[in-house]
């Protein structure tokens, strides 16, 4: 909103998610599983629609720096890369928070640094 120079003028309805399934569902064993299924798929997507996705390549000698910027889901995931000088880090961050981390994540060392949006988030 701030980026189009809109404001909220009014709240028309304010919602909030709620699962319900059929009490009887339950006992079958089939359904059962598709209910947990599905909201877990939900449960997945919710939690996905504020954050974002962060791969980024640094130097060894830079990780530390690196790693001290980032905000992690719990904690990114390093990789070697081809060159066993460079490491891959992927992480999942808020999105809110995205736009001051990228600048600091360059200036600690960071290249490649690709943010993607994210579709679900199973924990």
């Amino acid at each position: 909103m701030r980026a189009n120079h809109l404001r909220i003028v009014d709240t028309i309805l304010e919602s909030r998610t709620v699962f319900i399934a059929n009490y009887a569902a339950g006992g079958d064993p089939w359904k059962s599983e598709k209910i947990a299924n599905l909201f877990l798929l939900l449960s997945g997507a919710i939690a996905a629609y504020t954050k974002v996705g962060i791969m980024l390549n640094v130097r060894k000698e830079q990780l530390a720096a690196v790693l001290a910027v980032l905000p992690a889901l719990k904690n990114p995931t390093v990789s070697t890369l081809s060159d066993p000088d460079w490491i891959a880090v992927n992480t999942i961050i808020d999105e809110d928070v995205v736009r001051s981390i990228i600048p600091r994540l360059k200036a600690a060392g960071a290249q490649g640094i690709v943010e993607y949006p994210l579709n679900k988030i199973v924990l």
